[in-house]
């Protein structure tokens, strides 16, 4: 059998290192681009049977048309969220695999970090003793411990975060359209959570019905002080109600490891140039936002299994007739795809 073909969007170093370190490495032949996917690049992919994308590759119907007019067969997301890519028009042209489970620790541990960083000014406490300022003054925080989290999602990634809270001594409250069975979760209505939580945690995919959940009408609910962690998609979150909550003080902090406008920003080096983002300019100089650059998933046990189940969904989708993480809109409408992963979606 010929090597597959794969050209790789989004590429970064640590990409490529855990990439070529990967078990399935020597089965695929991988073109590495830094370009993002998108309707002006797509034609890098020409010759090609798989294009691996992240999350800021755009691919729309028009880009999806030309992939499946230059005869690629796979999407292959290396990572969880497909929101980037038109799956209903993909349907019937081209297949879509993800990873559905890297390593939720990772993100978890990362939005619980921005936390502790951000309520006990770490950040700022680490900046002035760089130079040799160790005064208290401004860096008064407050304990976890007592605290009430609402945790919107309950997957994998949510349920390691409440593992996390509880062991902080925290009260726990969750709101997921579909609750977990068999768990001591305490579900609430989302107005429920918005209105009850000191710390409220993202944990959610981005959908339609999903999307702006944190908007003005909710900001408004919610109690005063309340901080906000978003380790999931930026859109979640209405920025300027963000931004205007921040403001009025009804939001005491903000902890972002997503950004709704974040494509064509993040995951590059802006630092010796002027970033034309008026709203993300103003979230980062504000004293109570700490933005980190989508790197939640950023460890290297992450990035290893990322490689693994990457390179195992391409080989297999070529070798067999299963495709157990693949995704389509019939498989998002609650188990209307007849296939059932027992064989690829059509």
């Amino acid at each position: 059998m010929d090597k597959i073909k794969v050209t790789f969007f989004s590429a970064k170093d640590y990409d490529k290192e855990s990439f070529e370190k990967a078990e399935l490495r020597d089965m695929v032949d991988i073109t590495y681009l830094e370009t993002r996917l998108s309707p002006d690049t797509y034609k890098l992919a020409e010759g090609s049977d798989v294009v691996c994308v992240f999350v800021n590759d755009d691919l729309n119907a028009f880009v999806i048309d030309k992939l499946y007019e230059m005869g690629v067969k796979l999407i292959a997301l290396r990572c969880a969220g497909y929101n980037n890519v038109d799956i209903e028009h993909a349907f019937g042209k081209l297949h879509v695999v993800r990873v559905p489970a890297y390593s939720p620790y990772a993100v978890a541990e990362h939005a619980m970090a921005l936390l502790l960083t951000s309520i006990r000014r770490i950040h700022k406490a680490y900046i002035r003793t760089k130079d040799f300022n160790f005064s208290l003054n401004g860096l008064t925080g407050f304990d976890l411990h007592g605290k009430t989290v609402g945790v919107v999602g309950t997957g994998k990634i949510g349920r390691i975060f409440i593992n996390i809270c509880r062991g902080f001594g925290m009260h726990v409250i969750a709101y997921d359209k579909f609750p977990a069975k068999d768990t001591d979760i305490e579900y609430v209505s989302q107005e429920e959570l918005f209105k009850r939580s000191d710390i409220i945690s993202l944990h959610c995919p981005l959908t339609e019905e999903s999307k702006h959940m944190i908007c003005k009408e909710s900001i408004d609910i919610m109690k005063k002080g309340v901080v906000i962690i978003n380790t999931s998609r930026g859109a979640l979150i209405d920025t300027e109600a963000l931004i205007e909550g921040i403001k009025a003080r009804k939001v005491g902090a903000a902890c972002l490891d997503v950004y709704e406008e974040e494509s064509d920003v993040f995951f590059h080096d802006f630092s010796g140039h002027i970033v034309n983002d008026d709203t993300l300019a103003r979230l980062i100089s504000m004293p109570n936002v700490i933005v980190t650059s989508h790197q939640a998933f950023l460890t290297a046990e992450a990035l290893a299994n990322i490689a693994d189940t990457t390179l195992s969904n391409i080989t297999g989708f070529f070798e067999n007739d299963v495709c157990p993480n693949e995704v389509c809109y019939k498989c998002e409408k609650v188990g209307s795809c007849p296939q059932a992963h027992a064989k690829k979606c059509f």
